[in-house]
Order: C-alpha cells, then sequence, then structure tokens
C-alpha cells in the first residue's frame, strides 16, 4: 500500500538523505521510505517514496517488522536508491533510557536492540502525537472538517497553541507553540489526567470505571478499550448483560441504534471527549484551536457532529467566552504520523550538520 504525501508535493528528483519514518500505534505500524529535499521556506522538505501498512500483532517484535519492510524494498523502484542513512520511529508513550514505554504496543520495544537489528546508527524515537503535529503546518484547510469553526479561526485555525489530540489504541495529544517565526512541539502524557465526570450519570460511571484503584486516567474513557469499558459499565448501570465485546462492534450499535447500552456509550464518550479537549484548550490556551485526531473519530464523525460534545466544550463558566473562539476540527491520522515523522527527522539532521 503506497503511503500518499497529502498536501506534501512530492519535489524534484536528485540526491537527498534516505531514511526510514514509522508510525507504531497499538494496533497498525505505517511505515515509509522518505527522502529530504531542499525546499523553500515553508514547504515540505521531505518526501514520501514508498509505503507499506503492518498489523503489529502479526509480528513477534518492532525489529522484524521494520527488517521486512527494508526487505520488501528490493521490489520495488527505489531498491537501487543508495543505502539507508537513519530511521525515525513515532511511538504511542515515551522513552525511558533504552525502552520505550507504553503499555499498547503488542511488543516491547529496544532502540539499541532496533539499531543492531536494522544496521542504523541514527535511529530517533519521538511520541506519536508529536510527529502528527509537526505534520499540521502541511494539512491544509481542505483536510480539516469544522467541528466548531471558531470567532477568529482563519483557513481552519486562528494565531496561537494548537493542541492535537485524539483517541485510538490509547489517546495521545501534543501542542504546537508559536516561537518567534516558527513553532515549537511540546509531547505530552495528557492521557493519564485524571477523568473528570460531568454529571451525576458520569459519577456513577467513574465510581464502577474505578472499583479499588485510586486513579483512573481519563484514557480508561477515552481510547478504542475505554468505549469498551463505557458500554460494560453502563450496561451493568441499566440491569442488562452486555453482549458487545470489542470497540468496533459497540461504535456499529450505536450508529445503527440495535443497542441503547452502546449509544449511551457513545455519546458519554463524546461528551467527555468534548469536556477534556476544552481542559486542554484552558490548560494550553489554545487560541490557534483543537485538531482531533486518531483513529476512531472519523468512524464516528457523524455522530460526533450530533453528540453533546459541542455542549461539553462550552461548559466551563467563565472560560465559555474563550472557548467560543477556539475552532475544533477533525483531521484523518492516516499517513500524518509518518509525514510528521519524517519532518522532525529532518529537522534533526539538519541540526546535526550545521
Amino acid at each position: 500500500m503506497l503511503i500518499a504525501p497529502h498536501s506534501c508535493e512530492p519535489g524534484p528528483s536528485g540526491s537527498g538523505v534516505l531514511f526510514l519514518a514509522a508510525d507504531v500505534g497499538g494496533t497498525h505500524a505505517r511505515v515509509a521510505l522518505a527522502r529530504t529535499l531542499q525546499v523553500e521556506t515553508g514547504a515540505c522538505p521531505v518526501e514520501l517514496l514508498h509505503g507499506e501498512v503492518y498489523a503489529c500483532a502479526a509480528w513477534p517484535g518492532l525489529a522484524d517488522l521494520l527488517a521486512d519492510f527494508a526487505a520488501r524494498l528490493a521490489q520495488t523502484p527505489w531498491r537501487d536508491a543508495g543505502p539507508i542513512q537513519a530511521c525515525v520511529l513515532a511511538c504511542a508513550g515515551y522513552v525511558q533510557e533504552d525502552v520505550v514505554v507504553n503499555r499498547n504496543l503488542p511488543w516491547p520495544v529496544s532502540i539499541s536492540a532496533l539499531r543492531d537489528r536494522l544496521g542504523i546508527a541514527h535511529l530517533a524515537v519521538i511520541n506519536d502525537f508529536e510527529a502528527l503535529a509537526h505534520a499540521v503546518p502541511h494539512v491544509g484547510p481542505a483536510e480539516m472538517r469544522p467541528l466548531m469553526t471558531g470567532d477568529g479561526a482563519v483557513g481552519g485555525l486562528a494565531a496561537g497553541p494548537i493542541v492535537v489530540m485524539g483517541p485510538g489504541t490509547g489517546l495521545g495529544c501534543a501542542v504546537i507553540l508559536p516561537n518567534g517565526k516558527g513553532s515549537q512541539v511540546l509531547a505530552t502524557e495528557a492521557a493519564h489526567v485524571s477523568l473528570a465526570p460531568g454529571t451525576a450519570r458520569e459519577l456513577d460511571i467513574l465510581r464502577l470505571l474505578a472499583g479499588d484503584q485510586r486513579h483512573v486516567p481519563v484514557e480508561y474513557a477515552l481510547s478504542g478499550p475505554g468505549l469498551l469499558k463505557l458500554y460494560r459499565v453502563i450496561s451493568a448501570l441499566r440491569g442488562e448483560e452486555p453482549t458487545l465485546h470489542t470497540p468496533a462492534e459497540v461504535t456499529a450499535s450505536a450508529l445503527d441504534g440495535s443497542s441503547a447500552a452502546a449509544t449511551e456509550a457513545l455519546n458519554t464518550f463524546c461528551a467527555l471527549l468534548g469536556s477534556f479537549a476544552a481542559d486542554l484548550a484552558a490548560l494550553y490556551s489554545a487560541y490557534g484551536g483543537i485538531l482531533l485526531a486518531g483513529g476512531i473519530l472519523p468512524k464516528i464523525e457523524s455522530f460526533l457532529q450530533q453528540s453533546d460534545f459541542k455542549k461539553r466544550f462550552m461548559h466551563k463558566g467563565v472560560l465559555t467566552a474563550f472557548l467560543e473562539r477556539v475552532p475544533v476540527h477533525v483531521i484523518d491520522h492516516g499517513d500524518l504520523g509518518v509525514l510528521g515523522a519524517a519532518c522532525w527527522l529532518e529537522k534533526d539532521l539538519a541540526r546535526k550538520t550545521d
């Protein structure tokens, strides 16, 4: 499967640094062969040449997955393009010494083991939503679907900090901070913020979600597994036996109206998402906007539009006037994580040669 370059138009042919860029989530890994480009300021500095999408659970480890991609390049027009000189991985979680720490990946990730297996000395790991944020400058207004337009938005976004967030196998969040002529990306672990209920029903839901735990992170509700937890808890509160066993089944049953518990679970999911998005907007003064990504939202976009998301986003007391100015858009996560990881590595390589 060829990874599309989105708004990042292919550059002129010619030599550049060849490298691997990958966006590794709990369910899928997208891997691309990329090349740096000499371009004018503001233009996309990388070109995605060839890409594949892998089901993570089908592979014994990330090293095996990446080695397979490198081997497959021999069957592409890029087999004689030259040696791969670097690799960047966008992974959910954070790096602690040699290990990527994340409970959603299906296997442990050792950075040194990857370097040894691939034979690539320059191998970097960044947060997956940090990578997504680096792709945002190359996302056009046509690729943003408005949920709330905001009073100050021009061409989709407004001036100021931008929060990029979204639920998938986990919950990711990064912030784009204006910094003179450019911007700085701040990776966060906002998924571990405590879940804050906004209604009496949600207080009941929280009690069941918590059980004997002292801390219930927002990711427990705002993720694929979290949606399934919400459905099971809501079924218990309704005095029903849960009959759905995957997040996809819950989503499908909510969308076709075949399960009242699933419909309530999905609407609760959207309401909590609206409340949390507003929290992040307030925390980072996100006048620039909120971009909602992740693997779930494009599938439920029509439901999201009609849900309690907007009402709960505005339900912040004296902050309502501020939040009315914040544009909120849905974007397809897709290959943007790969593109953003590639853009990050191009900047990193440029810094090392300065």
